[in-house]
């Protein structure tokens, strides 16, 4: 099964994906986590991102696009993934379909965790509180959230428009909506369309 986990930051979707990766045997990709790891590691396009983040520049559709074609080479690909942060922009959905097209792998379903802004404000800040992280100030998710709303929402509905996109209720108890997850994934193809 290959899966598209979208949500807006704080929804949770990183945490489903662990679960998810558990209880399917499915790989966990994070594009954040491989540019992180590619960096560290010295690879050839490590060394390409690590130059454009430390210019302070992002990192190119088609510098990420490269990265996770090499890691949807990987065995443990075989069964299946959770893309996880991935795509977050219309450009980034057209390069995926295209990459899954040519390497054999379409996508099956995308899942949306679909929470308020401000119950994923309060969320954000009590892990500010806990754990001080900068980007979980509640200004900052705030700003977050409206750049979500204005570049990366519309990747849901284009999954929409392609019968792809399943709209989970992410607003719970995590082994609660873990279920409802399991259970859309879990249902007939026909379900999912």
């Amino acid at each position: 099964m290959r899966i598209v986990l979208l949500g807006a930051p704080g929804s949770g979707k990183g945490t489903q994906a662990v679960k998810l990766k558990a209880e399917l045997g499915l790989a966990h990709i994070s594009t954040g986590d491989l540019l992180r790891a590619a960096v560290k590691a010295g690879t050839p396009l490590g060394l390409k991102a690590k130059a454009v983040m430390d210019a302070g520049q992002l990192v190119s559709n088609d510098l990420v696009l490269c990265m996770l074609e090499e890691r949807l080479a990987q065995p443990d690909v075989g069964n299946g993934f959770i893309l996880d942060g991935y795509p977050r922009n219309l450009a980034q959905c057209q390069a995926l379909e295209d990459l899954l097209a040519r390497i054999g792998q379409p996508l099956d379903v995308a899942v949306k965790l679909d929470v308020p802004n401000e119950v994923i404000v309060g969320r954000c800040e009590i892990r500010y509180k806990a754990e001080g992280r900068a980007d979980d100030k509640p200004e900052t998710v705030r700003e977050r959230l409206r750049v979500y709303a204005e570049q990366t929402a519309p990747v849901a509905e284009h999954f929409a428009d392609l019968g792809h996109l399943v709209v989970i209720d992410g607003v719970g108890e995590l082994d609660v909506v873990f279920e409802r997850i399991l259970g859309v994934l879990r249902s007939p193809r026909a379900a999912i369309a």
